[in-house]
């Protein structure tokens, strides 16, 4: 989409991306004790010490690949969380994810892209751990990777809206604008059926 070529859009978007699974990954780290949840590759034994924020800032800086990678990067999360259930994201592997999400997304996106070793030094680990990663997530989707241009769409306006909601409204003086009182962002991550054409929402499990 032409708006994701606008240079002040990116920092914007991967801002929110970055809070959105911030938040994701708190709620499931608090819900550890109440569900059953998989150990897996993704899943490291410390929480990084490097913020989601710092972390996709430099997926983004340093990857250099499209702009529709991110938002079809998110598409394969929720895609990846929606299959495994038994593995929601949380502070342990939100990172992982990331890098093997951005990488997956690029190769099937861009003509041009880098290669798993290049990825690796990007996320901070080994080209043979990327390798693992990116297989266990090509598995974990059910190497469902196409996203047809309805889908992106419906990610992409979804994020948007989202964006905005954040932003603060204008002042106007003697005026009723109201986004309501359901600003919050107490439905952290949204996920579409991708099979119904209406693409009617539903809570993401965690």
């Amino acid at each position: 989409m032409a708006e994701l070529e606008n240079p002040n859009m990116m920092p914007s978007l991967i801002t929110f991306l970055s809070s959105l699974l911030e938040e994701v990954a708190e709620s499931n780290d608090l819900n550890c004790g109440f569900k059953a949840q998989k150990i897996s590759v993704f899943h490291g034994l410390t929480r990084p010490t490097i913020s989601i924020q710092s972390y996709l800032d430099r997926i983004y800086k340093y990857a250099n690949c499209s702009p529709s990678c991110f938002i079809v990067a998110y598409v394969y999360l929720d895609r990846f969380a929606q299959r495994q259930p038994s593995l929601p994201i949380n502070s342990f592997n939100v990172h992982r994810l990331l890098i093997t999400s951005v990488m997956v997304a690029a190769k099937f996106m861009d003509d041009m892209y880098y290669n798993n070793a290049y990825y690796a030094k990007v996320g901070g680990i080994s080209t043979t751990e990327m390798n693992f990663l990116e297989v266990d997530f090509l598995f974990g989707l059910g190497f469902h990777l196409n996203v047809t241009p309805n889908t992106f769409h419906t990610y992409y306006t979804y994020l948007q809206r989202k964006m905005m909601m954040l932003q603060p409204p204008p002042i106007i003086a003697e005026s009723s604008l109201s986004f309501g009182k359901g600003r919050s962002l107490k439905v952290v991550h949204l996920c579409f059926n991708e099979e119904e054409s209406s693409h009617q929402k539903q809570q993401l499990a965690v």
